[in-house]
């Protein structure tokens, strides 16, 4: 059974990591950080997520762990919720929660006060927190800013050019802006960070105007975080170089450095027992760290930053592919909402310094089978100067990852606009055409070597088209291959590949042509474009004549490969909508208003790896399909059918293994009582209902309040069914029982073994149940005075 629902749209990855400092629990087993609406939970020593806590419905603004149980966990969210979790609780949820009324901003409420909340003490699921208490106001957003000192004896916050402990007195820093502090845990020592590098310890602040200061340096931009050892005898800093630096407390000038740590440093944290230090990065990445300063585990989320590629699917592993960290592609399993594994495209090492130029990846495209990946890196020495290269990769089966096979120098004479493979009929890919600013589009062809002692084939240039000096914005092939449509600003020109001759072009309303899309399946004769006006125009291949076209400021224009569909996204009103459709019908196949706020920055489909059946007709579309979509903010979303699927079918699961063998033993000692048959029909439903519930990864499955009737509708039998199933139980038995009496006869009855046969070999129809009854009962009766009858 499958039951289906709306189309709802999904979070399936790619949330902050470094959004607020992570906690690490007191046996330093665990490391829990907020991930957009959830906390997640990660282990040490293998970097894997091992358990979500979920239940808030806004972001995840700050997690702390409960003082008096060190099993329980709070956290805080926009939704202006203040949840108390278990961190292992089975259903992953909340166990309590408090209404403040305030959105909170990591211990801060709106208009950036430091309170203080009474939790009450209830058992309820939810109770509402009404006595808060201003602790201090105007304090800065950011909770590096802000820390308690001495066991929360005094506090001290940091904004702009002032300092200010407790309510006792304000430090005017009148050198420079603060940036984030920190309180030793034993002495009144505060660290404050300052934007020009310089750390700065504070003491005898309790003195107000005698208070004392010492200056430690090493950094040459701001420092972005600080944090004293559990013992005070360290105290660690960090900043935009990508260095962990361990300051010896009183023995300023002894110092211990982590370079090449990947990324600027956003917080530090160390564990209560100081075994274990844990730097966050602007990369959305946590790296762990032991004592000794030594990396022992990293921890990575979707690089953010700013996607110059379109978002990919790698065909072979399946994998999002878009721009990672400076010069490198990223792999990303949405699957386990972690990356795979980084390409180095640029091959040279990143300089942080601002203002350098360096080369960066402005291009890629994979081919439809996953063995060609094609991509561009440019860079801005001076203005009229523009460094370009062309790389071609091949995947390599023995390592299992992409190997450069041909760098093309100066490939075009300006800016690459647009790439796009050749797939033929028999999955040869042979042939990848590129379009430039400079006028000219270009195909590169997989050439055999031209010696036999080269290692093998490369690519070169086969043939440069141009049409009446007019700049290409895009390109893009029939499925077959058989065509190359190619957008010259206003005018879209249709050539044949395998000649290079120009076939015709398409006329279309005033504006450059900014995307296009041929057709697939039944819908090949069409080519579909958007324009820089605001238009999405169809044009018929057969007819070369524009089809239709219609007023829609689409942002992103997808076709499926797997079906005739296609997707817009389109941006009105601060907002995105989306609209899927298939170009020879006039009416959408689906629409959706408002599927995030923003800009729908790149989308992509993705092939499922198992076909959906038995949908409803909105969502029939997304049977071969999932479409996947980032924001502004980095975060990935998908289109998902609603729905909770039985079946008889149980993974090996441990869960299931120890389930099984208790039913097991239950099978062996089940008599023929009528409550036990039926729980026996509804334990496959209820074993492929856990398994969809405990398989299922946590961050695409809907609330457990929606999930829970459709769950609990799967256990119940109706009446009408449960009698039914009591009257063929004991139909069943009482026909098991005559069987048994009939064979006995049978055995004691020796004289007519060829009668036996007879009955048994005959080709007599068969018999009704009532029939059959009354047959069992006719052989029941004695017959044996009829053969001392018969003797006489």
């Amino acid at each position: 059974m499958v039951e289906h629902g709306d189309i709802r749209v999904v979070h399936c990855g790619g949330s902050k990591l470094n959004f607020r400092d992570p906690v690490i629990t007191h046996d330093s087993r665990f490391l829990l950080c907020a991930s957009g609406e959830a906390v997640k939970v990660f282990s040490t020593s293998t970097e894997e997520c091992i358990h979500e806590l979920r239940g808030h419905t806004g972001l995840v603004t700050g997690v702390l762990l409960r003082p008096s149980n060190h099993l329980q966990v709070y956290s805080s969210s926009l939704d202006v919720l203040l949840f108390l979790s278990s961190l292992f609780c089975h259903c992953g949820s909340s166990n309590s929660s408090c209404n403040t009324h305030f959105p909170i901003l990591s211990l801060f409420i709106k208009r950036f006060q430091l309170v203080a909340v009474h939790l009450p003490q209830s058992g309820d699921q939810l109770v509402e927190a009404r006595e808060l208490s201003a602790v201090l106001s105007g304090v800065n957003p950011n909770p590096a800013a802000i820390a308690f000192g001495r066991g929360g004896e005094f506090i001290a916050s940091v904004n702009d050019l002032q300092l200010e402990v407790t309510y006792i007195f304000k430090i005017q820093g009148g050198w420079n802006t603060f940036t984030c502090v920190a309180c030793h845990p034993k002495d009144d020592c505060i660290a404050t960070g300052h934007e020009d590098g310089k750390i700065r310890l504070w003491r005898n602040f309790n003195h107000k105007k005698e208070y004392t200061y010492s200056t430690l340096h090493w950094h040459h931009s701001a420092v972005s975080s600080l944090c004293f050892t559990p013992e005070g005898t360290n105290l660690l800093s960090g900043g935009v170089e990508s260095v962990l630096i361990q300051w010896r407390y009183k023995q300023e000038s002894e110092r211990d450095f982590l370079p090449r740590l990947g990324a600027a440093i956003t917080h530090i944290t160390v564990s209560p027992d100081g075994s274990l230090f844990c730097t966050s990065h602007s990369d959305n990445k946590i790296t762990i760290i032991q004592s000794c300063v030594k990396v022992s585990a990293v921890i990575q989320g979707l690089v953010k930053g700013d996607i110059r590629t379109d978002l990919m699917m790698d065909p072979r592993s399946k994998a999002l592919v878009l721009n990672g960290k400076p010069g490198h592609l990223q792999f990303y399993s949405l699957q386990r909402d972690k990356l795979l594994y980084n390409l180095d495209i640029v091959q040279q090492e990143y300089i942080h310094e601002s203002g350098l130029q360096q080369f960066e990846v402005v291009k890629a495209a994979f081919d439809a089978s996953g063995l060609w990946l094609a991509t561009v890196e440019e860079r801005h020495q001076k203005a009229a100067e523009l460094e370009l290269n062309l790389k071609l990769w091949a995947f390599d089966e023995q390592t299992q990852s992409f190997v450069l096979n041909t760098t093309i120098s100066a490939p075009h004479d300006a800016q690459i606009t647009a790439m796009s493979f050749r797939q033929t009929a028999d999955s040869q890919t042979t042939l990848l055409v590129s379009t430039s600013k400079d006028g000219h589009f270009k195909a590169w062809q997989l050439a055999a070597p031209a010696h036999t002692e080269d290692e093998g084939p490369s690519w070169l240039c086969d043939f440069v088209g141009a049409y009446h000096g007019l700049v290409p914005e895009c390109c893009s092939f029939s499925a077959d291959g058989s065509l190359l449509a190619v957008a010259f600003q206003e005018v879209v020109t249709v050539w044949s590949p395998a000649t290079w001759e120009l076939l015709t072009t398409l006329s279309q309303p005033p504006g450059a042509v900014s995307d296009l899309c041929f057709g697939r399946l039944s819908c090949s004769k069409y080519l579909l474009g958007t324009t820089a006006s605001n238009l999405l125009c169809c044009w018929n291949l057969l007819t070369c004549s524009l089809e239709w076209s219609t007023s829609m400021d689409v942002r992103r224009l997808l076709v499926d490969p797997l079906s005739e569909n296609m997707a817009a996204f389109c941006y009105q009103s601060g907002s995105t909508d989306l609209f899927v459709f298939k170009p020879s019908e006039p009416r959408p196949l689906f629409s959706r208003k408002a599927v995030c706020s923003g800009k729908v920055t790149q989308a992509v489909f993705a092939p499922r790896e198992e076909m959906l059946e038995s949908c409803e007709e909105s969502s029939q579309w997304l049977n071969r399909s999932q479409l996947y979509f980032l924001t502004q903010q980095m975060t990935c979303f998908l289109f998902s059918p609603l729905k909770l699927v039985i079946d008889d079918s149980v993974a090996m699961t441990p869960f299931y293994l120890l389930l099984g063998k208790h039913r097991q033993q239950q099978q062996e000692h089940r008599d023929s009582d009528s409550s036990l048959w039926a729980e026996r029909t509804a334990l496959p439903q209820t074993s492929a209902s856990i398994k969809e519930l405990l398989q299922t990864p946590a961050h695409v499955l809907p609330s457990t309040s929606y999930l829970c009737s459709m769950f609990v509708q799967s256990l119940l039998i109706s009446v009408s069914d449960a009698r039914e199933e009591k009257a063929h139980a004991e139909e069943e038995m009482e026909s098991e029982k005559e069987e048994e009496d009939s064979e006995e006869e049978m055995e004691s009855s020796r004289s007519k073994p060829e009668l036996v046969a007879a009955a048994t070999e005959s080709d007599a129809p068969a018999l009704t149940k009532a029939q059959a009854r009354e047959l069992r009962r006719v052989r029941k009766l004695d017959h044996s005075w009829l053969a001392g009858l018969l003797d006489s």
